[in-house]
């Protein structure tokens, strides 16, 4: 039977166990034999990364084409528009691709939320807002280019949920079996 790790992957860690000298890995989070992560979560994400010891499982976790849902919460700089919100939903042109159809609404702040190291830019003036974006692909960095393309630049970015798993209660570093 595979295994499966839900790990809540902190800010500023690679999602892979080794990395170059000084790089933080997940090797710090957990010390588990044999797994390795189902897709990737860029160093500057954070939330739920799923890890498991059977490659075809693997594969299919990672592969858009089986259209497992990401399910992200967006800290972004300003406040969205309506219509910012349904060009987020739409197929929007990144230049190198356009992104398929998604979900996309303004949420409140979440009030689990940890404290991220180092803390996030706050400007005086600007507000911040909060969206949960759910797709079904996975781009690199492409929740951070679609905020931006509409005008919003990602300040954080943190997953909550991949297919039926849920990151739930585990705080950065921590992780169960799924």
């Amino acid at each position: 039977m595979a295994r499966i790790i839900l790990l809540n992957k902190p800010y500023g860690v690679l999602s892979q166990f080794t990395g170059d000298a000084g790089q933080r890995t997940l090797a710090e989070c957990l010390s588990v034999k044999g797994v390795y992560a189902a897709g990737r979560l860029d160093a500057d994400s954070e939330g739920l990364l799923l890890l498991t010891d059977d490659g075809a499982l693997q594969h299919r976790l990672a592969d858009p084409r089986h259209k497992q849902a990401k399910v992200y919460l967006a800290q972004v700089e300003g406040v969205p528009t309506p219509d910012a919100i349904i060009a987020l939903q739409a197929p929007l042109d990144l230049g190198d691709f356009v992104t398929r159809p998604c979900k996309v609404s303004e949420v409140p702040e979440p009030a689990w939320l940890w404290p991220r190291t180092p803390p996030i830019r706050e400007r005086k003036n600007i507000p911040t807002s909060w969206l949960r974006i759910e797709l079904r692909e996975g781009k690199n960095r492409q929740v951070r280019r679609m905020t931006a393309k509409v005008g919003l630049p990602t300040l954080r970015l943190i997953r909550v949920a991949i297919g039926n798993w849920q990151l739930g209660a585990l705080q950065p570093g921590q992780w169960r079996e799924g």
